[in-house]
């Protein structure tokens, strides 16, 4: 699938909120995008879309736990690979996951700040093409640093 309409189809979207059309055109265009919604307001269409339409991985930087895993079904109840790595998961997951990543069974991959920063979550992107990196609640960065 590639068309806007399809995936508005897929995602169950009669039309888009407000500014999501744009951002995500301008996503799609290259454009670098800040987002800031109120809660509940459709930010995660505005690249989950995106991911869909381009070639590679999207990676999705996420400070909440169940904030991921919620996200994670969904997109798996559309059929849409996707996954998540962070502190919840048993080691023998975690590999797992790892190894669907250097696989490339993942169009989207949600990461928790400290495992992006971890070799073993790098070493998984050298053979991947990544088209898209997305930051979630980027208001927690400043608290990220400290990590």
């Amino acid at each position: 699938m590639t068309s806007l309409s399809e995936l508005k189809t897929l995602f169950g979207i009669s039309s888009f909120r407000t500014s999501q059309e744009k951002i995500i055109t301008d996503v799609l265009s290259g454009k670098n995008c800040m987002v800031i919604m109120p809660t509940g307001m459709g930010k995660s269409i505005c690249y989950q879309i995106p991911a869909l339409i381009l070639e590679g991985l999207t990676i999705v930087i996420s400070p909440l736990i169940a904030l991921m895993q919620d996200q994670v079904l969904k997109l798996k109840q559309l059929g849409i690979e996707a996954g998540y790595i962070n502190s919840s998961l048993s080691k023998q997951d975690r590999l797992q996951s790892y190894q669907y990543l250097k696989e490339g069974k993942y169009k989207i991959i949600y990461v928790s700040p400290e495992r992006f920063r971890k070799n073993e979550f790098l070493d998984c992107l050298k053979n991947r093409k990544i088209s898209l990196l997305a930051i979630d609640e980027a208001h927690c960065i400043s608290q990220w640093t400290r990590l």
